[in-house]
């Protein structure tokens, strides 16, 4: 199976084209307000149409309530929905009957504790997203640059899908796939010069990265 490249947090028309110009398997967009990432729904609608089917759409959102993801689904028509707050089973459970889209869940990691949702999840969720664990103070759950213990995953026995991110760059992207075996990598702060800002070259560097990588696993 090929590896699955999301490039999250994009917001700008520029931006978007390096990543489908480059290759990115999925492109996605934050609906979370204290995000530096976040969108309008009128600027998540233009992007949108933007990717033509290019990539997969993937709308991450926090903790959102019906009323919010209706919206989001309105003007995304996101073809994968990322949850990355603490909904609970039920909550996934709810969401993928209402919305009918592929749901996949952010279980975020510190120590191998951590793991002992996902059984529950994996019950419920089409793929999952390892991240870092935020700090107790942060204002927001990912995007903040910084990497978990990869090896926290190395004997993970997962019958769905998974992808690794929190800290990821092109430098470090091949140790983290070598130590997880997850099927793909999501990179958001790791292509940016500042935060919010993503960078065309970082993006395409991120994406050759990861490619290279593939082609060295299947050699």
């Amino acid at each position: 199976m090929s590896l699955l490249v999301k490039i999250c947090g994009l917001s700008t028309r520029e931006t978007l084209e390096a990543a489908l110009d480059a290759g990115a398997d999925m492109v996605g967009f934050v609906f979370f307000p204290p995000s530096p990432r976040h969108l309008s729904l009128e600027l998540g609608r233009e992007l949108g149409r933007q990717v033509k089917g290019r990539a997969l759409k993937v709308a991450l959102t926090v903790d959102a309530d019906d009323a919010t993801l209706g919206n989001v689904m309105d003007a995304l028509s996101p073809d994968i929905l990322q949850l990355h707050g603490k909904e609970s089973v039920a909550r996934l459970r709810d969401i993928k009957l209402r919305f009918d889209r592929p749901v996949m869940k952010v279980v975020p990691v510190a120590t191998s504790a951590d793991l002992a949702v996902l059984p529950g999840y994996a019950a419920i969720a089409d793929r999952i997203l390892f991240d870092a664990r935020a700090p107790k103070d942060a204002t927001r759950p990912g995007g903040l640059g910084a990497p978990f213990d990869w090896h926290l995953l190395e004997n993970l026995q997962l019958s769905l899908p998974y992808m690794v991110s929190g800290g990821l760059h092109a430098q470090n992207l091949a140790e983290a796939l070598r130590v997880t075996r997850a099927g793909g990598v999501d990179v958001s702060s790791g292509v940016e010069s500042a935060p919010g800002v993503k960078d065309p070259e970082m993006i395409k560097a991120f994406i050759r990265a990861a490619r290279a990588t593939q082609e060295l696993s299947v050699r």
